[in-house]
């Protein structure tokens, strides 16, 4: 069988994606502006918005895995994609009407978040089905190098929106994003296999095979550990990050904008240079490294000002783009197809589940202790995370394994 190169379906779903992450980095900066500047929100409030938007990790996650393990992924991710679009459509629409509150923003964040869980766990299914696996790590380098060029010119063209038109322009330009990823799945030839049936067993025990296969592997394993403890750092300090250069810093909307764009720049060069490290060190060393050059730049990026977080920041981005380009290859993969959104779904309801934790420790710790304060020790807590894998199995290893024990099949009752 002739292998799956970088087709024309990929180069579809690459820019309908590349476009959808603008939109979302747009958004990203934009909502927290909207808060702070359109609805004088408290700092508690503007880190609201991210808990709110990554709790349905929490509520959702595990029966979205099993249940888009029984069905094909691009009809999944299709719909997500309308409902998004109407979501975040509705919020410029809110404000015209003058009924626009912290209340709708809180709300919108929240279905947003929903329809993201869905899509998300099929879209990393949906991948392997229109690139074969000798590519998956020049695909995903290439879709996460996309998100980090959106994440670079997300934050700008936001701060230029919010002064010419308004805050919550950069919202609207979210929903139009949905709208073209939409048409580009719509033009993806490739038809998926549908998976085989399995609606004898039930939900609960399908669940229950991605949480057992997460726990029973070493490698899996230490990543969610690893992941859930990196994210609530990771999330405590980006969710007052807004709050801190607009009052800490006195920046102005267009400047917040510039400043987390440049933060971003180190994304690119992440995603540019992770697969000639991994050739010369190896995929786990290469991921070791990403992540020791994350964590102690972002312990100090607060202690100055506009420049060193700036530089800060670019360091750590660079270091995370890598680390994921390398870590969801390896998950791509190392995990059984017909196991693959279960597992996703069970790893990321605890990667992701400290999210809003995160966010909420961020506002309420903002708001006790100061928002430079939170911020330096949310990168503490990132450094200690270290740990974690300087103690794991990966250390042993140059490179990822590159395929996982088959699990043992599903039986009636079993849990």
């Amino acid at each position: 069988m002739t292998p799956k190169r970088l087709s024309r379906d990929f180069h579809l779903l690459w820019a309908g994606e590349s476009v959808s992450m603008l939109g979302s980095a747009v958004a990203g900066t934009a909502l927290p502006l909207v808060a702070v500047v359109g609805l004088n929100a408290s700092t508690f409030e503007v880190a609201l918005l991210t808990a709110v938007a990554w709790l349905p990790w929490l509520l959702v996650g595990l029966p979205a895995g099993a249940w888009v393990d029984r069905i094909r992924k691009r009809p999944v991710m299709a719909t997500c994609n309308a409902i998004s679009m109407l979501v975040f459509a509705s919020v410029p629409v809110a404000q015209l009407a003058g009924i626009l509150t912290i209340q709708y923003l809180l709300a919108a964040a929240a279905a947003g978040g929903i329809a993201k869980v869905f899509f998300s766990v099929a879209y990393r299914s949906y991948l392997t089905a229109i690139v074969d696996r000798d590519h998956l790590l020049k695909a995903n380098t290439r879709l996460l190098g996309s998100e980090s060029v959106a994440q670079v010119g997300g934050p700008g063209l936001a701060g230029v929106l919010a002064a010419a038109f308004g805050p919550v322009t950069g919202v609207l330009a979210d929903a139009l994003s949905f709208g073209v990823s939409a048409l580009c799945l719509a033009g993806i030839r490739t038809r998926e296999k549908q998976p085989a049936k399995t609606h004898h067993t039930k939900l609960g025990t399908q669940v229950a095979d991605g949480l057992r296969f997460v726990r029973s592997d070493p490698y899996l394993r230490v990543l969610v550990l690893f992941g859930a403890t990196s994210n609530l750092a990771l999330n405590g300090y980006a969710s007052i990050q807004v709050v801190f250069l607009a009052r800490n810093l006195n920046a102005d909307v267009t400047t917040i904008g510039v400043v987390l764009a440049l933060t971003e720049i180190g994304g690119i060069g992440g995603a540019l240079f992770v697969q000639k490290l991994a050739k010369r060190a190896g995929t786990a060393r290469a991921f070791l490294l990403c992540e020791v050059l994350a964590a102690p730049v972002m312990l100090v990026g607060p202690l100055g000002g506009l420049t060193l977080f700036i530089a800060a920041g670019a360091a750590v981005t660079a270091g995370l783009v890598g680390s994921n380009v390398l870590t969801g290859t390896f998950r791509q993969s190392y995990c059984p197809p017909e196991l693959f959104g279960r597992i996703t779904a069970s790893s990321a309801v605890v990667n992701y589940g400290t999210i809003p934790l995160g966010g909420l420790l961020g506002g309420l710790l903002g708001e006790a202790l100061g928002v430079r304060e939170t911020m330096v020790l949310m990168g503490a807590v990132q450094l200690a995370a270290l740990g974690i894998l300087l103690k794991s199995p990966l250390r042993r290893h140059r490179d990822f394994p590159t395929a996982a024990a088959r699990p043992l099949p599903s039986l009636p009752g079993r849990r």
